[in-house]
């Protein structure tokens, strides 16, 4: 199995960092971090885009690395990220619902990359 699973969750976490990194409102609306009227303030858009850098650079490093212990590093990182982020979301974000969506989604996410990783060290024998 190599590191397919790595390489797959890599791909995705890229795509989305690069996404995020273009058009912060795809973070923003669901952490109800947008303005009454559905635009983003500066201070959310650039701290939302320095994440969508973290993912995109973790993400790439997920996808192209051919060592054994660099995926598993990368894979790590975007685990304790995830995790970091459902922790933060779940707690500080001003509205309820959002904070439980946020920290569901981001959870879910490094769970799913936990176990990619997991799955890929398996197929290799490890």
């Amino acid at each position: 199995m190599e590191a397919g699973p790595v390489r797959w969750a890599g791909a995705v976490t890229a795509a989305y960092g690069l996404g995020v990194l273009v058009r912060p409102a795809l973070m923003a609306r669901p952490c109800g971090l947008e303005d009454e009227d559905g635009s983003v303030p500066a201070s959310a858009a650039l701290l939302i885009r320095a994440m969508g850098v973290r993912d995109a650079a973790i993400g790439i490093v997920m996808l192209v690395a051919k060592d054994r212990s660099v995926w598993q590093a990368a894979t790590a990182c975007r685990v304790v990220a995830d995790l970091g982020d459902a922790a933060l979301f779940g707690t500080q974000l001003p509205d309820p619902a959002a904070r439980r969506k946020a920290a569901a989604v981001a959870g879910a996410w490094g769970v799913l990359c936990a176990v990619a990783g997991l799955a890929a060290d398996r197929g290799r024998g490890a």
